[in-house]
């Protein structure tokens, strides 16, 4: 694994190792897949300005989230069903994350149950990420299962009435393979997965299970089950951030799933700045994933305002070509193309990285 040197690395590695349709359902994004790429492209559409002689002598990547002290602002986003790219699938992933002092969050389809996760890494800094059922009580369950097993925070997501199109998966009737099963449910719940007529049988799967009913009402609803603090996970505009903070929220993460839900959203960095304002006299923390993948993404995320930074597809490719190892490695090269970033750009600690520390691609363009 010391071959691995980027992120980039670790990807091209895992895509030559995972099965076709295990592969594609990780990699894909909504229907044309623009906004898969601007995820990407649109950080390097930002510039950093570093300052000179100011001193590095030091250099500290700690934050505190939701009052945790993690030692570096990236953590592990939820993605779902992690067994298919290693056997111990979510366990490995949340060892990982606890053996580099940084956050996991558990998907509600997961592989492993929040049980065996929090059996597996009790040090870890756990989130569990909940979509809302359209039974009440299977949601309840889930939440009140976190809450007992030391998970640390309700990651809602708010961007999924349905899942989106994702054509790979519709070309490959992608269905969950056999031996394995959504651990976080029993009977037809844990198993439906497996199959379908025709078209992703994910989507078949939440097709009547998910409650598109929902409003920002029921957050309210959440609140008086969980004693957890429940960040908004899916914004991707300042009022709905707004409304977030008022429903309750404690934390909002800029997302766009990956660009798994609708094409043509904006990337979550674009959309970044907007949030912060809206949200700027609230005590409420701020969040990015999507299109994650070097240190210097991170250092822009972070100078347009993010709290943390989170990755999910970097964190299954770890996974794929190494376990818990994988992920590991992962993490420290995030950490390593941090702590240069800090250094060379002349601020030693996260506090010193102000909103004039990145300037779009544009205002030089003027000159």
């Amino acid at each position: 694994m010391e071959k691995h040197v980027s992120v980039k690395d670790i990807e091209e590695a895992a895509l030559s190792i995972l099965p076709k349709s295990a592969r594609d359902y990780y990699k894909s994004g909504a229907t044309d897949e623009q906004t898969l790429a601007e995820n990407r492209l649109a950080f390097q559409r930002l510039r950093i300005r570093p300052k000179s002689l100011v001193g590095v002598s030091h250099c500290d990547l700690r934050t505190k989230v939701l009052g945790y002290d993690v030692s570096m602002p990236v953590g592990i986003s939820p993605t779902a069903m992690q067994r298919m790219a290693h056997p111990e699938g979510e366990l490995a992933n949340a060892r990982a994350a606890q053996a580099e002092n940084t956050i996991f969050t558990l998907s509600t389809i997961a592989t492993s149950s929040i049980e065996e996760v929090a059996e597996a890494a009790p040090d870890a800094i756990k989130w569990f990420q909940l979509y809302i059922y359209n039974d009440r009580e299977v949601t309840k369950n889930l939440v009140v299962r976190a809450e007992k097993a030391g998970f640390k925070a309700i990651a809602l997501t708010v961007d999924t009435p349905l899942f989106g199109i994702r054509r790979a998966d519709v070309r490959n009737k992608f269905t969950l393979p056999p031996h394995l099963r959504f651990a976080n449910f029993e009977g037809v719940l844990s198993t439906k997965i497996r199959s379908t007529e025709g078209g992703s049988g994910l989507n078949k799967y939440v097709e009547n299970l998910f409650d598109k009913s929902l409003t920002w009402d029921d957050v309210k609803w959440l609140k008086s089950i969980t004693t957890l603090p429940i960040i908004a996970k899916g914004i991707l505009r300042g009022d709905d951030a707004l409304k977030a903070v008022q429903a309750g929220c404690s934390g909002i993460l800029v997302s766009n799933h990956g660009a798994r839900q609708l094409d043509g959203v904006p990337s979550t960095i674009e959309a970044l700045p907007e949030i912060v304002e809206a949200v700027r006299n609230y005590n409420v923390e701020v969040y990015l994933d999507g299109g994650v993948t070097t240190g210097t993404d991170v250092y822009k995320a972070l100078a347009l305002g993010a709290k943390m930074v989170f990755v999910g597809r970097p964190a299954l490719w770890g996974l794929t070509v190494g376990g818990q190892a994988g992920v590991q490695r992962m993490l420290n090269i995030f950490r390593t193309e941090l702590e240069y970033t800090f250094q060379i750009a002349g601020t030693p600690t996260i506090a010193d990285i102000t909103r004039d520390m990145v300037r779009h691609e544009s205002t030089y363009s003027k000159l």
